[in-house]
C-alpha cells in the first residue's frame, strides 16, 4: 500500500466491526483496513449507528464515523461525501445489496473500487414484498451498472463475479478472496464418536433445518453420531423445536454464539463440517472448520463451491436429497485414522492459502488500477484487465530479469529455490508467454487460471512444485 501512504481512503460500509450484527463483510473490510493503517495509510469509515453506539470512534487505527439507520445511512453517507471530497483520495464502496452509488457524489478523478461479496437478486424476491423486491433487484442491478460504469469491483469469488457478469458489469472484476485465521500447526484428536460441528448464523437462508433432517436420518444408522452447532439467530428456538420433535435432543447441541476459542475447540474435535446454504459470496465457516482440518460437505452452491476443493478439502453434491446418503458414506471413510489424516492435511493446506496479508495487498492493488497514473507505478503494464482470463506461469527467472517491469498491480508471484510462480491477471497463455519474453524467460510452462488458482493463488502451485521436485 506505499503507493497511498499519507493518503486518505474512505470506506463505505453498512455496519463497523462493532455493530452488533456484524458479520463476514465487516470482517472483511476491518481486517484490510488495520492493515492499511499499519503501512501508513489513512482509513475511515463512513457506516450506521447501533444502538448505544457512540458518533465516532477509532479501532485498530481505524476512524469510524456513524450515523443514520440501514436505510438513511445512505443519503447521510452521500451528504458526507459531498461536504468532504475535496479530502477523499480514493472510496472503498462496499455493497451489500443496496449501493451507496459514490461516484455521484465525489469527484470524477477519485478512484472507486466496489467490493461485492455476493448478489442479492433471489434474496430480494424471497424477503421482501414484491415492489420492494423489484427496487432492490433494479437498484443492484441496472442503476449500479450504469452509474458505477467500467469502475473496477472486487469480487471475494469466482461465483460472484459470475453473478455480476450476469447482471451485465463491464469493468474489471478481480478476485480477492477473505483470509482467515492463523492455521494451527497440530489439531486433533477427534472425537472418538462421528462429530459433525456447523458453524453458522441461524438465519433461513442457510438452511440448518435441513441439515437438521440429514443428520437425524443418518443417525438413525450411525451409533453416537453428534452435532455440535455453533451460533445463534432468529432461527434458533425454531431449530431447537424440530430437534425436539424429532426426539433427537440427546444427538444435538446448540452452542449458541462461542468466542472464537470456544469454536476452534470444538472444531478440533470434529470429523465433518456441513453446508446446506443456497448461495454465499464465500464459506468463512467452510474455510474456518479446513484450518482446524475438518473438511466440508455441502450443497453445490455459489461461493460454498468456491471454498470446497471437491474431493480433497470436502465434498459438493447437487441436491438435498443426495446429502443423506452421501453423509454416511463420508463419515464411514472417515472412521479410517489414515484417511481422515489425509483430508485433514489437505485441508490445513488448502486453509494457508487465505490470510488477511494477501487480501489487502490485493484490494490494493484493484485500488491502484484504478487510480489515475497506476500505469506507471513500478513500470507496471496495463494488460487486458477488463477480461477475466487469467494464465498461472511457472518458470526460472534469468538472473538479473526485472521481473516487476511487465507485472500489473494485481499480478501475484511467488518463488522458491530458484523456480517462480505467477499468476498473471487479464491475459491469456499467448500474451502471458510474450510478456515473459520481453524479461527474457523462454521456456515457461503455462497453464489457464482455474478457479482454485484464482482462489488459492501461486504459493499452492509452488508447494505441489516443490513436493514433486522433493
Amino acid at each position: 500500500m506505499k503507493y497511498f501512504e499519507g493518503q486518505h481512503v474512505l470506506v463505505l460500509n453498512w455496519r463497523d466491526i462493532n455493530h452488533s450484527q456484524a458479520g463476514g463483510a465487516e470482517q472483511f473490510m476491518h481486517q484490510i483496513s488495520k492493515r492499511w493503517v499499519a503501512a501508513g495509510v489513512h482509513v475511515t469509515w463512513l457506516t450506521s449507528r447501533d444502538m448505544h453506539q457512540a458518533p465516532t470512534d477509532t479501532i485498530d487505527g481505524v476512524d469510524i464515523v456513524r450515523g443514520g439507520g440501514p436505510l438513511t445511512l445512505y443519503w447521510q453517507a452521500a451528504l458526507s461525501l459531498l461536504r468532504t471530497r475535496q479530502r477523499i483520495d480514493a472510496v472503498v464502496d462496499c455493497q451489500n445489496g443496496i449501493p451507496f452509488f459514490s461516484p455521484l457524489f465525489v469527484t470524477q478523478s477519485t478512484p472507486v473500487v466496489q467490493v461485492v461479496h455476493h448478489v442479492h437478486q433471489k434474496q430480494f424476491r424471497t424477503r421482501f414484498s414484491p415492489p420492494l423486491a423489484a427496487l432492490g433487484r433494479f437498484l443492484e442491478g441496472n442503476a449500479a451498472r450504469t452509474i458505477y460504469g467500467s469502475r473496477a469491483v472486487a469480487a471475494v469469488s469466482p461465483s460472484t463475479r459470475m453473478e455480476l457478469r450476469s447482471l451485465g458489469y463491464q469493468g474489471p472484476i478481480h478476485i480477492v478472496p477473505n483470509g482467515t485465521g492463523e492455521v494451527p500447526e497440530r489439531v486433533g484428536p477427534r472425537d472418538p464418536d462421528p462429530t459433525i460441528t456447523i458453524v453458522s448464523r441461524l438465519v433461513p437462508h442457510k438452511r440448518i433445518d435441513i441439515l437438521i433432517g440429514q443428520i437425524a436420518a443418518a443417525a438413525q444408522e450411525i451409533p453416537n453420531l453428534r452435532a455440535e452447532i455453533v451460533g445463534d439467530g432468529p432461527e434458533r428456538a425454531r431449530l431447537e423445536q424440530i430437534v425436539l420433535d424429532l426426539g433427537m435432543y440427546s444427538n444435538f447441541t446448540f452452542h449458541g454464539y462461542q468466542p472464537d476459542s470456544v469454536r476452534d475447540g470444538l472444531l478440533n474435535r470434529a470429523w465433518l463440517t456441513m453446508s446446506a446454504s443456497d448461495a454465499e459470496g464465500w464459506g468463512c465457516s467452510v474455510i474456518e472448520a479446513a484450518a482446524w482440518g475438518v473438511p466440508c460437505l455441502a450443497l453445490r452452491a455459489p461461493g460454498i463451491r468456491d471454498s470446497v476443493v471437491d474431493g480433497t478439502t470436502g465434498w459438493l453434491v447437487d441436491s438435498v436429497s443426495e446429502l443423506g446418503v452421501v453423509l454416511k458414506n463420508r463419515l464411514a471413510e472417515l472412521s479410517d485414522l489414515g484417511t481422515r489424516t489425509a483430508f485433514s492435511e489437505a485441508c490445513q493446506e488448502w486453509a494457508r492459502c487465505f490470510n488477511w496479508d494477501r487480501s489487502s495487498a490485493l484490494l490494493a492493488g484493484v485500488l491502484m488500477e484504478q487510480t489515475k497514473g497506476a500505469s506507471r507505478l513500478r513500470g507496471i503494464n496495463r494488460r487486458g484487465v477488463r477480461r477475466d482470463m487469467s494464465t498461472v506461469a511457472q518458470f526460472i527467472l534469468p538472473a538479473g530479469a526485472a521481473l516487476s517491469s511487465i507485472l500489473t498491480a494485481t499480478d501475484e508471484v511467488a518463488e522458491s529455490e530458484g523456480t517462480t510462480v505467477a499468476v498473471l491477471k487479464g491475459c491469456d497463455e499467448f500474451e502471458a508467454s510474450v510478456a515473459l519474453r520481453r524479461v527474457g524467460v523462454e521456456d515457461a510452462l503455462l497453464w489457464p487460471a482455474t478457479r482454485s488458482d484464482l482462489l488459492a493463488g501461486p504459493e499452492m502451485a509452488l508447494r505441489a512444485e516443490t513436493r514433486v521436485r522433493h
